[in-house]
């Protein structure tokens, strides 16, 4: 759940993956200053001990009719493999040189440290004793700074929502130094695992996500979203891959938007539903009470007209992605459903926190919850007394219910205007 930003970063890698240079290019074709970002990426090249020559050449091309940017990298380099240790100790030192913002630096050291990290754990080993061999080539760190200094020239890690759908990682198999794998790559396949990232297979027979393109874009994405979100289209850019794929186009789009700010919060969630006609009401209402313990956010069950005249209800679970299969086991084991519905559902609603008021009638003193509603500029919709605090309340004072609500909410909001 997040609160609208006036601009929305939308990376789509769900036709043709992502690798670092189709970020940068996407970047670059989006607005990105070219002569900044190219100074960044071949600033790398002094501070990576062992690289004799390396060339960044920026180009228009086309993908099955689609302009795009594409970036080519001329690189020679006498060391076939470095330790974590070079790499992150060459990005540090490339990083303080070029003049990029803190966040952008951030930024990018999460990227390689993400890298190094699943190529740990891929061999079993601690971080700092890991040594690379394709990852520890210039144009990977070349492709992490150019990336952070274009998002940085475009203002992107301020006032900006990023979005990414799924990332498509391609089939068959690749060759690396270890040997012949399946695609995606090892450590492609435990950046994304380690985020909890989500992919689809294909839609080609080739390796369309790279390590470093999913670890820039795992270090840059918040949260996925299987659709583009409510917004106006500023900037689109195309970055194009090496590959052709005949009827697949090697692009990864990037866009640029504004939000259509309804002054309310977006969010994604998931809602389970099930019909049950043949159960007593006992069953339904504790099922209902163990759904809402095991997690779920809301639980409600609608009244319905079943098969044969027969009575019932829908019960519907509105719940997080992360729990779904654990909540629709409940469901199913409370209720003797044999099977239920799994329905994506993007929402709209108000900001919501709690604060605690102190209330003082007949001598009486006592802290009440409240609950506020508000739109995403601070204006308050709602104000709501937590129902058993009051009641509470109403005990120790014998004081009515109504009249000790109103009350609460006009101390709610003296302290609201404080």
């Amino acid at each position: 759940m997040t609160l609208s930003s006036k601009r929305i970063l939308v990376f789509d890698p769900l036709i043709a993956g992502v690798a670092g240079d189709m970020i940068v290019a996407a970047l670059i074709d989006l607005g990105a200053n070219l002569s900044s970002v190219v100074e960044a990426m071949q600033s790398t090249q002094k501070h990576l001990q062992g690289c004799k020559k390396f060339e960044i050449s920026i180009s228009d091309t086309s993908r099955n009719g689609i302009r795009a940017k594409k970036v080519d990298v001329n690189a020679q380099e006498g060391i076939v493999s470095r330790s974590s240790t070079d790499l992150i100790d060459s990005a540090r030192s490339c990083l303080t040189e070029i003049d990029i913002s803190e966040d952008a630096k951030v930024f990018a050291m999460t990227a390689l440290n993400s890298i190094i990290s699943a190529e740990a754990s891929i061999h079993g080993q601690k971080p700092e004793e890991i040594h690379l061999h394709e990852l520890a080539s210039v144009d990977t760190l070349a492709d992490i700074v150019g990336t952070a200094a274009a998002l940085d020239d475009l203002d992107c890690f301020s006032d900006t929502k990023i979005f990414s759908t799924p990332v498509a990682v391609g089939g068959g198999s690749l060759r690396l130094s270890h040997g012949i794998v399946s695609s995606p790559a090892p450590a492609t396949l435990e950046i994304l695992r380690s985020h909890n990232f989500p992919t689809v297979g294909g839609p080609v027979e080739a390796e369309l996500a790279t390590p470093t393109g999913v670890a820039l874009l795992t270090s840059l994405v918040p949260e996925f979203i299987n659709y583009y979100p409510s917004m106006k289209p500023v900037l689109v850019g195309y970055g194009a891959g090496t590959k052709e794929f005949g009827e697949v186009p090697n692009v990864l789009r990037v866009t640029i938007g504004e939000s259509n700010d309804s002054g309310l919060i977006s969010d994604e969630v998931l809602v389970i539903e099930t019909n049950i006609d043949d159960t007593t009401g006992e069953v339904i209402g504790h099922a209902m009470d163990r759904l809402l313990q095991e997690g779920a956010r809301d639980v409600s069950a609608i009244p319905t007209l079943s098969k044969k005249g027969r009575p019932g209800h829908i019960l519907s679970v509105i719940t997080d992605r992360a729990i779904v299969e654990h909540l629709c086991s409940v469901l199913i084991g409370e209720t003797g459903s044999l099977g239920v519905r799994i329905l994506p559902c993007e929402r709209r609603l108000l900001f919501r926190e709690n604060f605690p008021v102190e209330i003082v009638v007949a001598n009486t003193k006592e802290v009440v919850n409240i609950k506020v509603a508000r739109r995403t500029d601070g204006q308050v919709v709602r104000i709501k007394p937590e129902y058993d605090d009051l009641v509470k309340l109403a005990d120790k004072t014998g004081k009515p219910l109504r009249e000790l609500d109103q009350l609460t909410i006009r101390k709610a909001w003296e302290v609201l205007h404080q």
